[in-house]
């Protein structure tokens, strides 16, 4: 017994709108307990959906269909699913009724094409939108076979699923049971070297334990199934200790955590402050960190010092130095760590300077080359080399310079 969610919209297709409804939907889902295996988007076109109706039915017990409920030509969700089953469509007057009382209350007059939206299989439950003028449905046209259809508009379908799905749902039986998720965080860690580390956790029944990557970061996501969060939790927290145990250093948060909020975490713990000082991420650094609530009581401020003038006028960089060695070197990233620290009167100093590209590389100093520096208590000055150089993207380049200073403050921390 599992759910299939079924996004309707050539719009999807094209890449023109994000589907933010089967992120939401697939959430709702875990929270109620109900499995769900596959995940389809399919145009505006009907045998095509019927194609999809097809399999569906075959694997899921219960399909949610988001998209394709609207007065257009193009909007041919409900008679699709209609016809598919051999199902006449029964125009309901209250449906008529609430869409003329919406046109009326904003001054404009329905028009003939909304009668459409009144048109649903017989024997269907209507399933109300307060948020809108498109109505979806409740329907059992087989024996365990649920559909239930929303509107595409985010918030409208929000909205039913919370009023009205979710109580029906748990009327049928469903919700009994949650499926409850932590999201472990890594960082200084490839995926595959963390994956092959917990091995064995792949194997677990409940919890189960599944490894992702993104930008950079590995996750971890560790799921019961429970009758309660509590239970969920109790599940979850001895196969969490040891997947921290196991990765040590490399674990820095879990679920919402940030690096810039785990790193803020600690400096407030320790009462010390930051700055900062940046050439290639241009800023990303301080706004990485300014992005956490209540990063003003640790974080005083910092220099973009793009070009070489500044990194000498503010923040004390030898010019000898750039000419010596250049602006991507380890010596400057620990003078510009230096230098803010000494400016701006702060406990720790962090610095990053780079070639983000796509030019400015030579053969020695490649795109991807980053340099940090970090300067901090008891005279500790560092600089770490990293060659991001396969990555061949600017903006990718930068966010995991940033990140991976920020990773450098907070095992510098950590070690304390």
């Amino acid at each position: 017994m599992s759910a299939e969610i079924i996004c309707v919209g050539t719009e999807l297709l094209l890449g023109d709108i994000l589907n933010s409804n089967a992120q939401f939907l697939a959430q709702q889902l875990a929270q109620l307990g109900i499995p769900h295996y596959y995940q389809t988007v399919v145009g505006d076109n009907p045998e095509r959906l019927k194609q999809v109706l097809a399999i569906a039915c075959d694997r899921a017990s219960i399909l949610i269909f988001t998209g394709g409920l609207g007065p257009t030509p193009d909007d041919l969700t409900t008679e699709t699913i209609a016809d598919f089953f051999g199902v006449p469509l029964v125009e309901q007057p209250e449906i008529v009724e609430d869409i003329a009382q919406k046109y009326a209350r904003r001054g404009r007059q329905m028009t003939p094409s909304n009668r459409k939206q009144a048109l649903i299989p017989q024997g269907a439950e209507i399933l109300a939108n307060q948020w809108g003028t498109a109505p979806g449905i409740i329907w059992q046209p087989r024996t365990n076979l649920t559909i239930l259809t929303f509107p595409g508009v985010p918030f409208e379908m929000y909205g039913m699923w919370q009023e009205i799905a979710v109580p029906y749902l748990k009327s049928q039986g469903w919700g009994k049971e949650i499926i409850y998720s932590r999201m472990l965080r890594f960082w200084g860690i490839a995926e595959a070297a963390l994956a092959e580390k917990v091995a064995p956790f792949f194997n677990l029944p409940n919890p189960t334990v599944a490894p992702y990557a993104s930008q950079g970061e590995v996750k971890l996501r560790v799921s019961a199934k429970a009758v309660s969060a509590t239970l969920a939790n109790e599940i979850i927290s001895p196969v969490e200790q040891q997947l921290r145990q196991i990765a040590g250093m490399d674990y820095y948060g879990a679920d919402g955590d940030s690096l810039a909020s785990v790193v803020g975490q600690m400096l407030s713990e320790f009462g010390e402050t930051l700055s900062v000082a940046e050439s290639c991420t241009g800023g990303s650094l301080g706004s990485m960190l300014t992005s956490v609530p209540g990063s003003s009581n640790y974080f005083l401020g910092g220099i973009i010092s793009y070009d070489n003038a500044v990194k000498i006028s503010l923040l004390g960089v030898n010019p000898d130095d750039l000419d010596r060695v250049g602006a991507v070197s380890e010596t400057v990233a620990k003078q510009m760590a230096v230098g803010v620290l000494e400016r701006l009167s702060t406990t720790w100093g962090l610095s990053i300077t780079g070639i983000a590209g796509p030019g400015g590389g030579t053969e020695t100093k490649p795109v991807g080359l980053v340099y940090i520096g970090l300067a901090g208590p008891n005279n500790l000055v560092k600089s770490f080399e990293h060659r991001f150089n396969s990555l061949q993207d600017r903006s990718l380049i930068r966010h995991i310079s940033t990140c991976t200073a920020l990773d450098h403050l907070r095992r510098d921390l950590l070690s304390r």
